[in-house]
């Protein structure tokens, strides 16, 4: 029989990969509320964005929102329209972003090693804790994550290549896809993978291999794609460009400003419990890559790349003052790439003693992550909103069974059956996990407003008004769909875009909310138990209490008012 053409291969490869691992991140991807304050802010811009009909400029709550390009909610918006306003529809981009970061993993770590390589690779990535979260999540992070990605793909098989349409094509796709990036998430779309590609050829003298690398074309395919939304916007507002540039770039990086201070060795526990259930494979890996040490490096020159890529971004994001888990993704596809080959050649050489050390690390870490999981549903004052700890407990007993019995069935098939038996039930163990884990989401995440904005969007009237107390909660206005007033608060809405009279109207104080709670409009005030809590236990402050939830009361100052 003739074994299938590489074509044949390629192709079957990718759509197993695409079904699989699109079945894992599509998989009631929609269940789970939208999480505050992320998921409902990017939701929301979207939202506001089809209302308004104003595409350029980003809004929140009826405000300018300068943080961030446009891209995500374009996409997002563009999904909103087309399949509804669901949670499943907010979260598509996230998904299909993250599956393409593993196809595009594949395809790539297939071309610079092997087709098995390419197999491990994705798998590694896919699986990885932290990928796998942020493929399910509503966040601009997976999107820049794997454009940067594929911008530093493209650049290191376009060295590959001699001059021709190949080439060509593979520059075209390195400025289209740092172009895309800019406009996902700023300037480190392209200024993180410009470093590393610059780092990789300093350290390799690899300027000759560079040319051509059709500059003048590539240039304006970049300027046409990250220009003109930065040119329209900056005609329409005359602070844009420094809130941008100034504050939301050079400040993010360089001061505390932004309250994002992390010490600097934050994204070390992160990286290494993100890449959990390959974590224990990591080491042996990078030693294998850099094997010959720094005279031999030009033999690995591909090995040498991956590490650049990772230990750039790594220090990069360590060294800047905002930290944030997500920055940290980028870290992930080189990491998966360097660990996915290191599995390849070990299987090939049969070495189950390489891998065994692997395999028993991720046994211990799966019976630690077992008892943190008993210990937080039953150990009183760990979860201290009322009733999450019973809602948890059995998913974290569940969990934490799958941990402990994945993890001896691991060590078990190893020993039997060889080293890729270990790894399929390592595999196994993980995607049980994921099933388990995946509808515990709801009581995991932070209490929402959805069933509170259900009352709200139903009860009030065009004329109430409506007032989040010392705090914002970003999901409240996409389910009702209208703008709200603060107390006590302005979280990150960027007030200073707003003329005076309009941020006093929207921003008040205690002493204005109850003057106007006295008055004869009806006002509807929803805030966090804890916060309301003195509020309510004031005689003189006369309310209903209209919904509860979780974590949240919705009061009015009277009843509905009847209809002319």
């Amino acid at each position: 029989m003739k074994s299938a053409s590489p074509h044949h291969a390629y192709r079957r490869d990718s759509l197993l990969l695409l079904f699989g691992v699109g079945l894992l991140f599509f998989f009631k991807l929609g269940a789970a509320p939208l999480a505050n304050p992320d998921e409902g802010r990017y939701a929301e811009i979207a939202r506001e964005m089809l209302a308004t009909g104003n595409w350029v400029v980003p809004q929140l709550n009826g405000m300018p929102y300068f943080e961030k390009p446009p891209l995500m909610y374009w996409a997002v918006a563009a999904c909103i329209k087309g399949l509804g306003p669901g949670e499943w529809a907010l979260r598509l981009m996230p998904a299909l972003f993250g599956l393409g970061g593993v196809w595009l993993t594949y395809a790539s770590m297939r071309r610079l090693y092997d087709r098995r390589a390419g197999l491990m690779s994705a798998i590694v990535l896919a699986t990885g804790v932290l990928y796998f979260a942020h493929a399910r999540l509503l966040l601009l992070d997976m999107a820049v994550s794997v454009l940067m990605s594929a911008t530093l793909f493209c650049f290191i098989l376009a060295m590959e290549e001699p001059p021709g349409r190949r080439r060509r094509g593979l520059f075209y796709g390195l400025y289209a896809s740092a172009a895309l990036a800019t406009l996902t998430k700023g300037a480190i779309g392209v200024l993180v993978p410009g470093a590393i590609m610059f780092l990789w050829l300093l350290l390799f003298d690899g300027w000759k291999r560079l040319r051509p690398l059709y500059l003048p074309t590539g240039a304006s395919l970049f300027l046409a794609i990250a220009l003109p939304w930065h040119l329209l916007i900056a005609r329409r507002h005359d602070g844009w460009a420094h809130f941008y540039f100034i504050h939301e770039h050079w400040e993010r990086f360089t001061t505390t400003e932004h309250r994002r201070y992390e010490p600097w060795w934050f994204f070390i526990p992160i990286i290494l419990l993100g890449l959990f259930p390959w974590t224990g494979f990591l080491w042996p890996a990078v030693c294998d890559a850099v094997a010959g040490g720094w005279a031999r490096r030009r033999e690995n020159a591909t090995s040498w790349f991956l590490l650049t890529w990772a230990g750039f971004v790594f220090l990069f994001f360590s060294k800047s003052q905002s930290k944030l888990i997500p920055y940290i993704l980028a870290v992930f596809p080189p990491l998966a790439g360097v660990i996915g080959v290191w599995l390849t050649r070990c299987l090939a050489e049969g070495a189950i003693g390489r891998l065994r050390s692997g395999l028993r690390f991720f046994f211990v870490v799966g019976l630690l992550m077992a008892a943190a999981l008993v210990v937080v549903v039953t150990k009183p004052g760990i979860l201290r909103e009322a009733g999450q700890a019973d809602a948890l407990r059995p998913y974290a007993w569940l969990l934490a069974g799958i941990l402990v019995v994945g993890g001896a069935g691991t060590l078990r098939a190893v020993s039997r059956c060889g080293a890729r038996a270990g790894l399929v039930a390592m595999l196994v163990t993980m995607l049980a996990f994921y099933a388990v884990l995946i509808p515990a989401r709801p009581y995991i995440q932070k209490p929402g407003t959805k069933d509170i904005a259900g009352v709200v969007k139903a009860e009030a009237g065009p004329r109430d008004r409506i007032y989040h107390y010392r705090g914002f909660f970003h999901d409240f206005t996409y389910y009702t769909g209208r703008e709200v007033g603060l107390v006590e608060a302005t979280d990150e809405l960027e007030v200073q875009f707003l003329r005076p009279e309009e941020r006093a109207a929207r921003f008040i104080d205690e002493a204005e909310l109850r003057r106007e709670w006295a008055g004869p409009g009806r006002i509807w005030l929803i805030g966090r138990r804890s916060a309301l809590q003195p509020l309510m236990n004031d005689p003189s402050f006369r309310y209903r209490v209209a919904a509860e939830s979780r974590g949240h009361c919705l009061l009015t100052n009277r009843p509905a008012i009847p209809g002319p």
